[in-house]
């Protein structure tokens, strides 16, 4: 599984001119599913999320992570993030996980995700969302919890 995750001082997803739901400050995160991600991969990134030192300390380094800073986390389904894009001018989705089983492991994530950590939204999986932040720093990571690393 893939996160791109960005310091936000707010952030918000609508479908259809709705907003479904907003955060202040925390992280935003756009998160996709590729072929052989399973519920470890999905546990491991939704950990790393929360633990990531992204958040400055009182002396301004990244030494915190969303829980010691008492942010909030908006999660954001984008098998985009999954696409080959090595050669050509348009980009390949062979590597994204089905949508059934990207489904699946989004919402096993977003479920282990709120086990641990209470302060949580998320944009709808398979809608088209507008999502709005405003990135603070600009402070953005990508990050990985593949089948092929240790979990």
């Amino acid at each position: 599984m893939i996160a791109v995750i960005q310091r936000v001082s707010q952030a918000g997803v609508k479908v259809a001119a709705e907003t479904i739901a907003k955060i202040e400050r925390g992280v935003l995160a756009l998160v996709a599913v590729e072929k052989g991600d399973g519920e470890p991969q999905a546990e491991r990134l939704a950990e790393r999320i929360l633990s990531y030192r992204i958040f400055p300390d009182v002396d301004d380094r990244m030494n915190l992570s969303l829980i010691d800073a008492a942010g909030e986390l908006l999660l954001i389904p984008q098998f985009t993030l999954a696409a080959d894009t090595r050669k050509g001018a348009r980009p390949s989705f062979t590597p994204a996980a089905t949508p059934d089983e990207g489904e699946r492991l989004f919402k096993h994530f977003l479920a282990h995700a709120r086990s641990r950590y209470d302060r949580i939204a998320a944009g709808r999986f398979g809608a088209n969302m507008q999502v709005a932040l405003v990135n603070e720093g600009p402070v953005t990571f990508i990050l990985r919890a593949s089948p092929k690393q240790a979990i």
